[in-house]
This record gives C-alpha cells, structure tokens and sequence, in this order.
C-alpha cells in the first residue's frame, strides 16, 4: 500500500509543480517589453498576443486538472486491475494481452483528450487566427496516429516482452539493442517514410531563393541537393524549418508558411542555423544522448520490472510486464524530470551555438529580423519567467537570443 501512495504523491506533486511553473510564467504575461524587441508587436498586437497566453494558460490549468483527476480515479477505483481482467478475456498469450492492455488505455485516453484537443484547434487557435486543420484533416490524424502507434509501439513492445520472457534480467541489453536501431532508422528516414502519411512535400523549386541556398551551402562546404517545401499551412500558419537525417539521408525542410513570412535573406539565415547544428554535430550529439538515456532507463526497468510490489501496488492479483511498466513509469517521473531539465539545457546551449555559427558564416541582422517575424506571428510570449524558461524551453528566449546575435 505504501508503493500506491508514493505513485499518488509523485502524480500530484507534479501536477503541483507544472502548477507553480505556468503561475510564475502568467504573472509575467503583462510586463513591458525589453527595449531590444519592443518592435515585435505594435499596441493591438501585443495586448492580442497577451489575450492568446491568457486564454491558453486557463485553458491549460483545466486540461491538467481534468487529466489528474481522471488519472487518480483510474488508479483508486482499480482501473488496471479492471483493463487487466478485460485483456486476459481475451488470450492467454502474455504479448497480446499487453498488447490489448495498451491499447485500451491509450485508446481510452486519447478519447478523453479529444474534446480538449478539438477545443484548443477550432476554437482557440481558430479564434487567433492560427487553424487551417479541416474537421477531416483532424479526425484522419488522429486514425493514422493510432495505426502508427499500433503498429509500430506494437512490434517494439511485442519484441521487449519477447526478449524479457526469453532471456530475463538481460533482456534490457535486447531492448536497448531493438529501440537503439528502431531510433537511427527514425532519425535517418523520419522524413522519406513517416512525414509524407501527415504533409506534402514537394522539392523546392529553381528559382533566387534556392540559389542563394545551394550558394551559401557551397560557401560553408555543405552538401545539401535535398531542400524541401512542406505545406504545413494546411494544419496552421505558424512557420518552422528543420534539419533531419545524416549522411546521404540528410535534408531541409521548410514550411510553406516560412517561406510566406520571410524574406529570402532571413530564410538563408534561418538555414544556416540548421546547417549549424549539423556543422557542430548536434544531431549525432542528441542522438547518442537519447540512446544512453534509453540504456538507463531499460537496465533501471530490470532491477524493477520482475518485483510482484509494483503489481500489487496497483492491485492487480497477477504480477506481469505491462503492469509493472506502468508502475515503473509513474515512479521513474522525478529521474526524467531531471534528464529533461539537462537536455533542455543543453538544447538551449546548442541553439547558441548554431545561432553564433549562422551570424560568422552568414549575417545576425537577418536571423534577427527573422526571429522577431516568427516571433510576431505566432504571438510568442516574450517575457516569460525565467525558471519557466529553465524548466521548459528547449530554446533561449527571443531576449536572450538577440543580445546573444549582438554581442
């Protein structure tokens, strides 16, 4: 019982937690603007940008709250004991009654957050002006994201619960082996295989804007022949470019609304702020970070996963795999707490870094000016909370990222 209330307390004190964080971050929602960036908003936007954080903050404190308050029901009312029961109707195979087990829950929850999520999308970001998702875009997201989940959580969590009945204690080596080669192949061919099941992508094409591209991509000694557009603008207009794969594989992409909001210096300048990280290899950097991480986890979940207190910590009579995971998750929050502060540091390190090399290869004013533009149009709050911004930004603010261009 005392394993239970543990589990309890670290679900509510995270709640708490995110509480207090977005609360000190909504208490700086009203505060001028730095001088440096005052030019982002004129009057009518900034207070429209402060309305939208307003409107997103209460909307978010009742999402989370719903969420816990369902979480905790779940847990005192035997919600996995009864889902248990329901998957063991229905084989005797213990692949596919954690398989059926999964699947209820996260079909259950994903219908749970549905309303809230349709919500968010056609009501408040079709209020600012964001939404371009059709009622049939959203729902055929959300089929495809469950067919993917299936099938690929699936064959992963299939093949860890093979490799733990088969081998054991060392089953995580296995695991670790399985997830490591599943993560590269993702990283490698995330956008030939998965991105074209949601967007369109089309090549940019001939014309000033890809040839200032392939020019400075010359200059800094960048092979770069694969330069994509995406239409992102069928889901929003907020803009965003990204760098994925290595080697042959290597791409950029950018959005359709980028290339809409930017001129073509701030674009090239954007750019090469992605061939930046890939300059100082953050990509193989954060990919060899996220496979250490996954190696301590799965050897943590070994030590655990065979201990009949984490079942019966949820009460459910039989001792199994999927039951000490979800036990195992719950109790592992504080340690990917902190794994996720440092890499949110060191994400915001890295972004500097690719900052500092677009400003020495190519120019600061037009990645400013860019940022400022990205900025504006997505309403950013520009004045957050500086332990917000610890525990939460994967990038530097746009403060800190124009005094860091201008130094």
């Amino acid at each position: 019982m005392t394993l239970f209330y543990i589990i309890i307390a670290i679900l509510v004190i995270s709640f708490v937690i995110d509480q207090i964080l977005d609360s000190l971050n909504a208490k700086h929602f009203n505060d001028p603007l730095p001088e440096e960036i005052k030019d982002v908003f004129d009057e009518e936007e900034y207070k429209k940008s402060q309305r939208y954080k307003k409107e997103r903050y209460k909307f978010g404190i009742l999402t989370s709250a719903i969420s816990l308050i369902a979480t905790l029901l779940f847990f005192f009312l035997d919600g996995f004991a009864y889902v248990d029961n329901l998957a063991r109707s229905v084989s005797n195979n213990e692949i596919i009654i954690a398989l059926v087990f999964f699947g209820i829950i996260m079909i259950a929850s994903d219908i749970l957050s549905t309303p809230f999520s349709y919500y968010s999308t056609f009501i408040i970001e079709e209020k600012y002006g964001f939404n371009k998702t059709t009622r049939k875009t959203f729902f055929f997201d959300k089929v495809k994201g469950w067919l993917m989940g299936a099938i690929v959580g699936g064959l992963l969590l299939g093949a860890i619960i093979w490799f733990y009945q088969s081998t054991g204690k060392n089953f995580w080596l296995y695991a670790w082996g399985i997830v490591t080669v599943f993560t590269v192949l993702m990283n490698l061919f995330y956008a030939r295989f998965i991105v074209p099941l949601f967007n369109k992508q089309t090549p940019l094409e001939e014309g000033t804007l890809r040839s200032q591209i392939e020019t400075y991509a010359s200059k800094v000694g960048f092979t770069l022949d694969k330069i994509f557009v995406i239409d992102g603008s069928k889901r929003s207009t907020k803009a965003n470019a990204y760098f994925s794969g290595f080697g042959s594989e290597k791409r950029v992409t950018l959005y359709d609304t980028l290339i809409k909001d930017l001129n073509e210096e701030e674009i090239v300048a954007v750019l090469a702020h992605e061939v930046g990280h890939y300059k100082r290899n953050h990509i193989i950097i954060n990919l060899l970070t996220a496979i250490i991480t996954t190696g301590f986890t799965l050897w943590l979940l070994s030590l655990f996963i065979g201990n009949p207190l984490l079942s019966e910590a949820l009460n459910v009579s039989k001792p199994s795999f999927h039951i000490g995971l979800i036990a195992f998750g719950v109790l592992y929050t504080p340690i990917s707490g902190i794994t996720s502060l440092l890499m949110n540091y060191l994400s915001r390190k890295f972004e500097y870094q690719a900052d500092n090399y677009a400003k020495n290869t190519f120019a600061a004013l037009p990645l400013i000016s860019g940022l400022k533009k990205l900025s504006k149009n997505s309403l950013s709050n520009l004045t957050p909370h500086p332990l917000y911004v610890f525990a939460h930004y994967s990038h530097p603010t746009l403060l800190q990222r124009f005094r860091n261009l201008k130094k």
